[in-house]
């Protein structure tokens, strides 16, 4: 071989052996794809090992269907049980004045027949002066009667026992006839609790004058408040046996009270009695949510509401465990059950493992 192509050959060696040092390549080379996490697969389902479902705090449950009671939604609010709370209104028009132990807080417990508040009456000028003027007139006939009898007692020896009796009668009614006069002069009205539980409105301050019939207080026991639902469908509210409402993640029974007869603004509102202190944590007037359950039932599924996800056309689907690492949507139709659980009625099939904790989490791996 000559020279000139030995020097060739041992130039392009070197050439195609040359390489940048580290920190110098241009990013050409393509990173090692990560085939051991969590991806979503061409079918739409989700292949996820088993130490990120652990990670992630995935947890399925299999279904069964039943037959289970039809709800339905209902508006509802929190309102007191009028057996177990009340209003503290001011029956005659004045100035308000602290109880014996000042007014009550916020939150305060009371008794039943504590007094609260005192309400000193507000009287004119010209109604006060009269009454003045009427008791003044009243003491001095009193004054006159007590003389009388003074002398029908000196003379009782002489005159009959029963004009003796009638100036006794006469000076004890003109006692009280003062006694009542001068009692509405300084006398204050009290206001007291009329339930024992706590005080959960309160109007009252230092001076404040209030009108008659003006709420100033209002008294309820926590432990027994109730629940007032409002109902469009006549045919529905009359077939409900029981109910219930979510709070947070619990799901709290409501025993049914009743139905009224007589329409609200266009609604048949329906009562709900919470079991022991169901609903303490729960203010009077908040907003709920009740599920009115009926006699009448629907086959389906019970899912719990958590496990129940949209897809990208914004369809409700579950996420099932067809393997110990894979996962598979089910597109589903859902009926309320009771705020913590639905009635699945299609998509699902006995003895599938439905993702009850951590659907969200599957549905956003891609």
């Amino acid at each position: 071989m000559k020279p000139l192509a030995l020097i060739a050959i041992f130039c392009l060696a070197l050439v195609s052996g040359a390489h940048a040092g580290e920190g110098h390549d241009h990013g050409d080379a393509s990173p090692a794809a990560n085939s051991s996490g969590p991806k979503r697969l061409p079918d739409g389902g989700v292949f996820m090992p088993k130490p990120a479902q652990r990670q992630i705090g995935v947890r399925t449950q299999p279904v069964e269907e039943g037959a289970l009671p039809r709800a339905f939604e209902l508006s509802g609010k929190v309102v007191m049980d009028p057996n177990a709370g009340g209003k503290v209104q001011a029956l005659i028009a004045g100035r308000l004045e602290p109880g014996p132990r000042g007014f009550p807080s916020l939150g305060q417990r009371v008794n039943k027949g504590e007094v609260l508040a005192w309400v000193v009456p507000s009287a004119g000028m010209i109604e006060r002066s009269n009454q003045s003027a009427q008791l003044a007139e009243l003491r001095a006939t009193k004054g006159l009667a007590e003389k009388r009898l003074t002398r029908l007692k000196e003379l009782a020896d002489t005159i009959p026992r029963k004009e003796i009796e009638a100036a006794e009668s006469e000076v004890d009614s003109l006692n009280g006839r003062i006694a009542a006069l001068g009692a509405g002069l300084s006398n204050r009205d009290a206001l007291v609790a009329p339930v024992t539980g706590v005080v959960a409105m309160s109007n009252a301050v230092a001076g404040q004058v209030v009108e008659a019939r003006e709420a100033v207080f209002e008294v309820v026991d926590p432990n027994r408040s109730r629940v007032e639902a409002l109902a469009y469908d006549t045919a529905q509210a009359l077939d409900v046996v029981s109910g219930s409402l979510a709070v947070g993640d619990a799901r709290v029974p409501l025993a049914f009270v009743g139905a009224a007869r007589s329409l609200r603004e266009q609604a048949l509102p329906l009562m709900f009695r919470g079991e022991g202190n169901a609903l303490a944590n729960l203010a009077l007037g908040q907003p709920v949510k009740v599920f009115a359950l009926t006699r009448s039932t629907v086959q389906g599924y019970r899912v719990p509401a958590a496990a129940l996800v949209k897809n990208p056309a914004n369809q409700a689907i579950v996420w099932v465990k067809t393997a110990p690492e894979r996962f598979e949507p089910r597109t589903v139709t859902v009926e309320p059950l009771d705020g913590a659980n639905v009635v699945v009625t299609t998509g699902l099939k006995a003895g599938d493992r439905v993702v009850v904790r951590g659907a969200t989490l599957v549905n956003q791996v891609r």
